[in-house]
């Protein structure tokens, strides 16, 4: 049997013809001048991404939004494919993805997971194009559902017109609708009727010739410039549309066929190695684990000096930037000593499995902060101010509360590196995030411990409080109401302060105002000061994004972890 559609799994068809297809010209020869009141059309894959392969795509909805089985069966699928014509691909792929998904999981996946693959494939050429258009609109022959949030949000694209899946409910049933497969020139003809669009842009193959022709200016991507000059249509990061800070999805590789087989014959060792990187944690003393851990592929390293503890016998407070839920570990592995950690809405088995101690916060300000005193006044003390974890070169805002503890702050940089699997989600099973981590082949964590921040940097209030009060007894313990919750507060008031000072109330503001008095900073300057000094020393940048940001976009939740009573 001839197999004469085999590249139709990895390309886009492309059909000879008797005659001579028309010759427009390549896309970088296109004048991005006077664009703005034009109207362009364009197809998605193969033009606007680099990437001709429908297949990866399909793979990341399969195994995000659906399951790994439903992954293992797409990827089962892929040689049976090669003897399929377009049409019968395309829709094979369409209901192994798609039956039984739920509509609800669709969404998650194409806001969160797959504009991330989108915009590392983007064809900068092309972008560049588009950008300079006024109206903007792509016909696919993809479902409309796997690239219209993209589309929208990412490239301002005014209509997205794809192929229609059927629902059943809240679930898709794994057909196309009634209309069927979207045909691009047909599509055109009938959303735009008699008016031509200025700008079209194709392929070589004679499905896209068809779709350009009734465009008043054509231009194609050559496969064979893709091939010679790559580097040349690779969409920068800095010159995203938009900034990529938030992403979702465990997998951290384009998933074409053969690295699908790849990642599939990887699993069994890589849970394995995870089982056996997690025990040698949990029972092994510091330095052997560290020697085991560097044998079963575990990159891990360490720069720059641990501070001495203080005289006064209190902890050491590290203020970490947050990759993963194995940061704490790490340093505390690196630095041979046991530490302690406070996290939020850590699950119930990443506590049972850590190898060191862990607390849980509760979001009440005040209680979590004589939690932490206490902790600190026991032993080293670990704490990730953003909250939660983030994948990309990007700090989120630190929350304040660790510099009213301490003006002991060491600061330590914390960076990560995978190849397979991410060790962090926001709508999957947290539980899991140490075991996808530690089932990379290779999983690499740097530290860098910076200097301990000066004191007339830090607020220098706590201590310096109680040691005046001690010492001069001149300072009286006042009780004051919080405004609105009615919680009470000891807050420590010197005669010397002024009166309005004296009878402010206890919250954060006031513990600022009288640190301020004091001569310090407040704890939102050290906070900014200590981001500040993290993304430089990682070479990241700073943003005022919150957890609580973060779920929303990506999980559409504030990011909380049930607790059974």
């Amino acid at each position: 049997m001839k197999f004469k559609n085999s590249a139709f799994l990895f390309r886009k068809p492309s059909f000879k013809s008797s005659h001579q297809l028309p010759l427009y010209p390549n896309i970088t020869t296109c004048n991005l001048h006077g664009r703005k009141s034009q109207t362009l059309v364009c197809d998605i894959h193969g033009t606007l991404l680099r990437s001709q392969s429908f297949f990866p795509y399909f793979m990341l909805v399969a195994f995000e939004g659906g399951s790994i089985f439903r992954a293992f069966f797409l990827l089962l699928s892929s040689p049976f494919l090669c003897v399929l014509n377009f049409e019968l691909q395309l829709k094979v792929m369409i209901f192994i993805t798609f039956c039984g998904l739920r509509l609800k999981n669709m969404d998650i996946v194409g806001r969160a997971v797959l504009p991330k693959f989108y915009l590392e494939s983007l064809n900068l050429h092309v972008y560049e194009v588009i950008n300079s258009a006024g109206a903007k609109m792509v016909f696919t022959s993809v479902p409309r559902v796997m690239v219209e949030g993209f589309l929208k949000e990412y490239l301002n694209v005014d209509s997205v017109i794809g192929t229609e899946l059927h629902t059943i409910g809240n679930y898709f049933s794994g057909l196309v609708s009634n209309s069927g497969l979207l045909i691009k020139h047909r599509a055109l003809k009938e959303f735009i009727g008699e008016r031509k669009p200025d700008i079209g842009i194709g392929t070589s193959s004679f499905n896209d010739h068809l779709f350009i022709s009734f465009c008043k200016e054509a231009y194609v991507v050559n496969k064979e410039d893709m091939k010679i000059g790559a580097s040349s249509t690779i969409m920068p990061r800095e010159k995203y549309p938009k900034p990529l800070i938030f992403h979702d999805g465990r997998l951290a590789f384009l998933p074409t066929p053969l690295a699908t087989l790849s990642m599939f014959i990887w699993f069994p060792l890589g849970i394995f190695l995870a089982i056996f990187r997690i025990s040698i944690g949990i029972f092994l003393p510091y330095k052997l684990a560290l020697f085991l851990a560097t044998l079963s592929g575990v990159k891990l390293s360490l720069n720059g000096t641990d501070p001495s503890r203080l005289e006064n016998g209190k902890g050491v407070l590290y203020v970490c930037n947050h990759r993963t839920l194995l940061d704490p570990v790490f340093l505390s592995i690196l630095l041979g000593k046991p530490l302690t950690a406070v996290t939020y809405s850590l699950s119930k088995m990443s506590e049972f499995i850590s190898p060191i101690k862990t607390m849980r916060l509760t979001r009440d300000r005040e209680q979590d902060r004589e939690t932490m005193q206490k902790l600190l006044s026991e032993g080293d003390l670990v704490v990730c101010p953003e909250g939660t974890t983030c994948r990309e070169p990007y700090l989120l805002r630190f929350s304040s509360l660790f510099a009213e503890l301490t003006d002991e702050i060491v600061p330590v940089a914390v960076n990560t590196n995978v190849t397979m699997f991410y060790g962090n989600t926001a709508s999957g099973f947290k539980c899991l995030d140490p075991i996808f981590f530690l089932m990379n082949p290779r999983p690499s964590c740097t530290i860098e411990i910076l200097g301990k921040v000066p004191k007339e940097l830090t607020c220098a209030g706590v201590k310096s409080r109680n040691k005046n009060k001690e010492q001069s007894g001149a300072s009286s313990s006042r009780y004051a109401k919080g405004l609105g919750k009615g919680r009470t507060t000891r807050v420590y008031c010197t005669q010397s302060y002024p009166i309005f000072l004296q009878k402010t109330i206890s919250t954060t503001q006031t513990r600022n105002l009288l640190i301020t008095w004091q001569g310090g900073k407040s704890t939102h300057e050290v906070a900014n000061y200590i981001q500040r000094q993290l993304a430089d020393a990682l070479g990241f940048e700073c943003t005022k994004f919150t957890r609580r940001d973060k779920y929303l976009m990506l999980a559409g939740n504030k990011g909380l972890v049930m607790q059974n009573p």
